[in-house]
């Protein structure tokens, strides 16, 4: 009986060519695109993890929700994370998750999350532009606005 090794297939599809996308120039743009794709039912009722994946533009190759979890916290796989990004061939990329509570302020472990993955993202010249808390209301904190990132 010979070996038998499962092949690998990467694929990614667009469906919205990325050159017709809008560019992304600032922090309330962003987290203005963002909270439009968000789920109105449950950006109040749970953390939710995603990230916008840019090209060398900024234009928006798309938005991936990487991670749901509870009321206080969500888990991001640094792994998934980036097989997402290498995988759609992104360069920028922007953070973000929810605070269903409304609070607007990054946490102690929302600030190491962010250093680690900007640490990762330096072995792959991709760019972490922005980390946004974004709350059930559509207002937002921005790490780039308050010089945490």
């Amino acid at each position: 009986m010979k070996n038998k090794v499962n092949e690998i297939k990467i694929s990614y599809k667009e469906k919205v060519r990325t050159l017709n996308s809008i560019a992304i120039k600032s922090s309330s743009e962003a987290a203005k695109l963002i909270f439009e794709q968000w789920n109105s039912d449950t950006i109040g009722l749970h953390e939710s993890f995603k990230v916008l994946l840019l090209n060398n533009s900024n234009k928006i190759k798309g938005i991936y929700q990487l991670s749901t979890g509870g009321i206080t916290g969500t888990v991001v796989d640094i792994r998934i994370l980036f097989a997402i990004i290498i995988k759609t061939l992104s360069v920028g990329i922007i953070l973000a998750h929810n605070h269903p509570s409304g609070k607007l302020e990054a946490s102690t472990s929302d600030i190491a999350l962010t250093q680690k993955i900007k640490n990762a993202a330096t072995f792959f010249d991709v760019k972490v532009l922005d980390h946004l808390i974004i709350a059930p209301s559509g207002s937002y904190y921005s790490f780039a606005d308050e010089g945490i990132l």
